[in-house]
């Protein structure tokens, strides 16, 4: 049977590849979506929306605790972790219907089934009836990525766990070791020890938050510890011995390793990009450590094949991989569209209190070679941040001395990852601390502390 044709073939149909499919559509291709397993991807299912709901009910379950504060009475406070996993659930399962939708409204095909790569603008998919061939001139890779499994930590989904077990859990860990304490390792480890579970962590850096500035990790990690986490920094666990009830971990601290015992562990140490069965060595492909070697553009120097999201590298976050998927698709439709620029790409982690950052921390800033001034402000001098009851937090920003430019802006608090794109606009814009401090910000919000942040790396603040 002959190939059906496309202008353009996206493999994978997470946050990366079903944008660029919408954006090829918009743009007058005929668009092919081939994915194995869910509408979506891991974001949608597995990732960004599922554990933001988990999230969310261990933050209503903290303040449900805080009532007395607040002037209000909450007798008998407790939870159901069945129904919080099922709201989960729900979340995603709406939003992956969502994209179902998309595809039918942008009339985009939609093959489910796993795809190789047999030759240069060729797709063969292994479907429930058979295999089946399509061509196009372009393909996008969005394949993701999945949890890197360390030799011995491998999961069993029963006393040890990845991401995909945590968000399912079969029961309700007493005492969990979360190894890893990046975005996705903290984050579980803050939903776990808000719902009661003795939890610790273990990171082999030498500080929890690795790609945060250190000021913001120290600020953290004091947040953590202040609410029950213990925390074990240039720690190594060595290795697992597993047992019907338990976990006995040999973790090396110092040069010494010592056991400890916990009934689940969480490994959160990474991830590696899905690069294998597709054929992409045959076809010429650079593979860099499960990762597929692209320049700017997502090209990947094979014709007509791009790469983007978390296959084609780092920051491995799902609006890095959209923005990619719409400028691939631009790139394909003969438009001229400007490369992502990293650096002004945020991340954002959602444990308690929230994390956000964009740019370059005060450290590589400086390792880079600039003069910086800096300016911090702490929520307990906003007016919000107290009537709110969140008054643990800091804004700090990092300028160049000499040019004005925001090289980078970090934050620990309450609603960061919201308040952190008045900072990304800023950058995209090349704003300098002029027009940051000509900027009326709106009175009383949380965002009034990045005007005074500002200010106060030239020594302007006005309420510290």
């Amino acid at each position: 049977m002959a190939a059906r044709k496309f202008d353009m073939i996206v493999i994978g149909a997470g946050p990366g590849g079903y944008v660029a499919a919408i954006r090829g559509a918009q743009l007058g291709l005929s668009v092919a979506i081939v994915e194995r397993e869910h509408l979506g991807g891991i974001c949608l299912n597995w990732g960004c929306i599922p554990t933001k709901a988990l999230l969310r009910s261990a933050e209503v379950f903290h303040l449900m605790h805080r009532a007395k504060e607040f002037g209000l009475k909450a007798d008998g406070i407790g939870y159901d972790l069945d129904a919080v996993v099922a709201r989960s659930r729900g979340v995603a399962k709406q939003l992956s219907g969502g994209i179902g939708h998309l595809m039918k409204k942008n009339k985009i095909t939609v093959v489910m089934g796993a795809a190789t790569l047999p030759a240069q603008g060729v797709v063969s998919v292994k479907t429930d009836k058979g295999v089946e061939d399509l061509a196009a001139p372009a393909i996008v890779l969005a394949t993701g990525a999945r949890a890197r499994e360390l030799p011995g930590l491998e999961a069993d989904g029963d006393r040890v766990w990845t991401y995909k077990h945590a968000l399912q859990p079969k029961r309700m860990p007493k005492d969990l070791l979360v190894i890893g304490s990046g975005a996705i390792g903290i984050e579980f480890a803050s939903f776990y020890n808000t719902l009661g579970a003795k939890t610790t962590v273990v990171e082999v850096m030498d500080r929890i938050l690795p790609v945060e500035d250190a000021e913001i990790a120290a600020f953290a990690k004091k947040q953590f510890v202040k609410q029950g986490m213990t925390i074990l920094e240039k720690a190594t666990v060595k290795k697992l011995d597993r047992a019907a009830d338990k976990v006995t971990a040999h973790i090396e601290i110092g040069g010494k390793v010592e056991t400890r015992v916990y009934d689940t562990v969480i490994s959160a140490v990474g991830i590696v990009g899905n690069v294998e069965r597709l054929g992409l060595e045959d076809l010429g492909v650079k593979l860099d450590r499960t990762h597929v070697v692209t320049d700017e553009y997502c090209r990947t120097g094979v014709k007509g094949l791009y790469a983007i999201g978390d296959i084609a590298g780092a920051p491995w976050l799902a609006h890095k991989a959209s923005h990619e998927g719409v400028m691939v698709a631009e790139l394909i439709a003969g438009q001229h569209p400007h490369p992502i620029k990293p650096n002004s790409i945020a991340g954002c982690t959602y444990c308690h209190p929230q994390v956000a950052s964009v740019g370059l921390t005060e450290e590589k800033a400086k390792a880079a070679g600039h003069t910086v001034k800096v300016g911090r402000f702490p929520f307990i001098g906003n007016g919000k941040a107290i009537a709110l009851g969140e008054p643990e937090g800091m804004i700090k920003t990092v300028f160049d001395a000499t040019t004005g430019e925001l090289l980078g802006a970090h934050m620990v608090g309450a609603e960061v990852t919201e308040l952190i794109q008045g900072y990304v606009v800023g950058r995209t814009l090349e704003t300098t601390e002029a027009e940051l401090m000509e900027t009326v910000f709106p009175h009383p919000t949380l965002s009034e502390m990045m005007h005074e942040s500002v200010l106060d790396a030239y020594g302007r603040a006005l309420h510290m």
